[in-house]
């Protein structure tokens, strides 16, 4: 399997790249739309074919670069069940596996980020967190339809109970960090470690953060696969 983990810094946003090495087909998690010159070129000098680009949820600090990429490469745009996206070609079920190649990537369905956030279990061995799970941190449950009782048990119920050495890779990070393992978080992960559900509910509850400077915009436009036109809609009205 080729395996690579590409960073936005304006969003600390992580998009990763999976191949089949021998069929040469590839697919992005989380496109970013201001860096799809740089996957392009990446995969122009890997020799690869963009088959799919896959989100774990719609994003509101910055917008995707599914739909432009779907516009040059004819690559398919996949997203979780129910995700209010108009124009995904695919919708993945809990537990559906997609393959490419002879690589299968696991849906696990871990709502509370969003009301339809996923990850995605690769060969069993790499997990793509997205906001679900940080290294050391998770992602804020107060916009979007999100719920702190809820990720508290997508995390504990979905993914601290995969094994321990299974790599954890996560849509964002703020430290400069880029890997960790279930094993580590279910130790180290002070969002986690040491408190119960209604204690993890208070503590998210009063985070009192400001929204994502992009999410006025982001959120529109990734709800019809990062048309940026959309944007241009809703400020007229």
């Amino acid at each position: 399997m080729l395996f690579r983990q590409l960073f936005d810094r304006e969003s600390s946003t992580y998009t990763y790249l999976i191949a089949d090495p021998t069929t040469k087909e590839a697919l992005l998690v989380d496109p970013v739309l201001e860096q799809i010159e740089r996957d392009r070129q990446l995969l122009g000098e890997l020799g690869l074919t963009l088959k799919y680009c896959l989100e774990t949820h719609i994003h509101a600090d910055h917008i995707t670069g599914t739909g432009k990429l779907r516009e040059i490469t004819g690559c398919l745009g996949i997203v979780p069940e129910k995700a209010q996206i108009v124009c995904a070609d695919r919708f993945l079920k809990d537990q559906e596996p997609l393959k490419l190649g002879e690589i299968i990537i696991e849906a696990i369905a871990t709502p509370g980020h969003t009301d339809t956030h996923f990850a995605y279990l690769v060969n069993k061995s790499h997990l793509l967190t997205g906001d679900a799970l940080f290294i050391r941190g998770c992602g804020r449950t107060d916009f979007q339809s999100g719920d702190a009782g809820t990720l508290y048990d997508s995390v504990t119920q979905r993914l601290f109970t995969l094994p321990d050495n299974t790599l954890v890779y996560p849509g964002h990070d703020y430290r400069g960090y880029t890997v960790s393992t279930i094993g580590e978080e279910k130790q180290w992960n002070s969002r986690f470690v040491g408190r119960d559900k209604t204690s993890f509910i208070t503590f998210m509850n009063n985070l009192n953060l400001p929204n994502p400077k992009k999410m006025m915009e982001a959120v529109p436009a990734n709800k019809n696969c990062g048309n940026i036109s959309t944007i241009k809609l809703d400020i007229k009205s």
